[in-house]
C-alpha cells in the first residue's frame, strides 16, 4: 500500500514563501482533494510532489522512499494546462509519451488502443492534435496520463471543457482507479467535484494548510446550518431574510434556494417565512453546509486574520 507524505514542506521563491509548513497524508484507495484560491500554494506543492522542483526544508516521500526520477515512472500526472504536441498524430504521440515511461513499443500500442476505444475516440488515432477539439485533447491528455499504469495519479481540473457526458466517463474511470488502490490527488476549483469525488481534502491558503482531514467529518464539524427550499411562487421572502440577516443565500434559483443560518436564526423561523409567502412548499431540508461554502468560510476568516496581523 503507497502512501504519499508531504511533511513539514517549505518552497520559497525569492521573497515569496510559496509553501509555509505544509504536511499532508495520501491514502491509497482514497481521493485526497487539494485545495485553495489562486495563490495558496497548490501547484508548487504539486510540483514539489512530482520532483519538478525540490522543497527548502521537510520531505515529499512515496511508498516510504524520497520522491525522484524512480516515483516519476510510477507518476500519472494530468497537469491544468496541456501538454500536447500539436502536429503529432494522436496515436504515435501516446506511444511515444508512453515509451517515455518505460513502456515497450508494442505495449504502448496496445494501451493506446484500449483506451482510445474506452473512450469512444478509436477513430482519432491519425488526427493531429490540433484537429481536436478542445473537450477531445482533454481526453487524449487523460489517456496519456493513464498510459503506463500509474499508481500515483494527479489530476488538475481533469473535467476543463468536457461536456456532462464525458464529464461522467471521466469520473467513472476514477473512481475505478479508486477501487483500485491507487494513490489519487484531485485539485479543482469546481467544489461541486470534489464533495462527489473526494474523501479527504486539504485546503490550502497563503502557502499554509487552513483545514484538512476526512470530508465527511470535516462537514460534521461544521453543523447543520443550511436549509435548502423548494417551493412555487413569489421569491421575494429570500430577499427579505437576507436583509434582515437571517440568512446568507448561498444558491438560488426560480423554485430553488439554498441558504445558510445566520445570528442564531432557527430553521422553524424559515420554514415560517417560506410558508407565509409561497404558493406551494414542496422541499425544506435541513443539511450539512456544502463545501462551496465550507471553502468560502475558512478562506475568508484565514485572510481576515491575516490583514488584521499585518495592522497590528
Amino acid at each position: 500500500m503507497a502512501t504519499l507524505i508531504v511533511d513539514h514542506v517549505h518552497k520559497t521563491y525569492g521573497d515569496t514563501k510559496a509553501v509555509n509548513d505544509v504536511s499532508f497524508t495520501a491514502e491509497p484507495g482514497r481521493i485526497l482533494g487539494v485545495l485553495g484560491p489562486n495563490g495558496a500554494g497548490k501547484t508548487s506543492t504539486i510540483r514539489m510532489i512530482t520532483n519538478m522542483t525540490i522543497p527548502d526544508a521537510g520531505s515529499v516521500t512515496y511508498d516510504g522512499r524520497t520522491v525522484g526520477p524512480w516515483s516519476q515512472r510510477r507518476l500519472g500526472y494530468l497537469p491544468e494546462e496541456r501538454g500536447l504536441y500539436k502536429d503529432l498524430r494522436v496515436r504515435e504521440q501516446l506511444v511515444y509519451l508512453g515509451q517515455l515511461k518505460g513502456m515497450h513499443q508494442k505495449e504502448a500500442e496496445a494501451r493506446t488502443q484500449h483506451w482510445l476505444e474506452r473512450f469512444e475516440a478509436a477513430g482519432w488515432g491519425d488526427m493531429k492534435t490540433d484537429e481536436l477539439s478542445k473537450g477531445m485533447q482533454q481526453k487524449v491528455q487523460f489517456i496519456a496520463t493513464l498510459l503506463h499504469d500509474p499508481s500515483l495519479l494527479i489530476f488538475d481540473e481533469p473535467f476543463s471543457g468536457l461536456d456532462p457526458i464525458n464529464s461522467d466517463l471521466l469520473r467513472d474511470i476514477i473512481l475505478e482507479l479508486r477501487r483500485d488502490d491507487r494513490t489519487i490527488l484531485f485539485a479543482s476549483h469546481r467544489m461541486e467535484q470534489v464533495e462527489q469525488l473526494c474523501d479527504d481534502i486539504c485546503l490550502m491558503a497563503k502557502g499554509q494548510v487552513v483545514l484538512e482531514g476526512a470530508l465527511r467529518e470535516i462537514k460534521q464539524q461544521f453543523g447543520k446550518n443550511t436549509i435548502i427550499v423548494g417551493f412555487e411562487g413569489d421569491d421575494a421572502f429570500l430577499d427579505q431574510l437576507e436583509a434582515a440577516g437571517a440568512v446568507r443565500i448561498h444558491t438560488r434559483s426560480t423554485h430553488r434556494a439554498e441558504m445558510r443560518l445566520l445570528n442564531g436564526t432557527s430553521p422553524r423561523a424559515v420554514l415560517n417565512a417560506t410558508l407565509e409567502a409561497v404558493d406551494e412548499l414542496h422541499h425544506f431540508e435541513r443539511v450539512e453546509p456544502p463545501l462551496s461554502e465550507i471553502f468560502v468560510d475558512v478562506v475568508g476568516r484565514t485572510q481576515s486574520e491575516e490583514r488584521t496581523s499585518v495592522a497590528a
